[in-house]
């Protein structure tokens, strides 16, 4: 199996710093999504997560979810 690169951990990392600086668990960032017509599985969530592997159209679809609207990028 490919190790994730600095990038993708790098993604993963600056999603998952939004979602405990705003108070979202995965099981709350699914039902979030769901509310803005993105189906996504809490396991599903998780591993896209954990590999660092998932579009920029899936990171700007959780920003959105969660109410994020300024990324830092340090």
């Amino acid at each position: 199996m490919a190790e994730k690169t600095d990038w993708e951990a790098r993604a993963a990392n600056l999603l998952k710093a939004e979602l405990k600086r705003n108070g979202v668990t995965y099981a709350q960032l699914v039902d979030k999504l769901a509310a803005i017509g993105v189906d996504e599985k809490e396991a599903n969530v998780r591993n896209k997560l954990s590999r660092g592997k998932f579009s920029a159209a899936f990171l700007l679809q959780c920003l959105e979810a969660i109410g994020s609207s300024q990324l830092h990028l340090d």
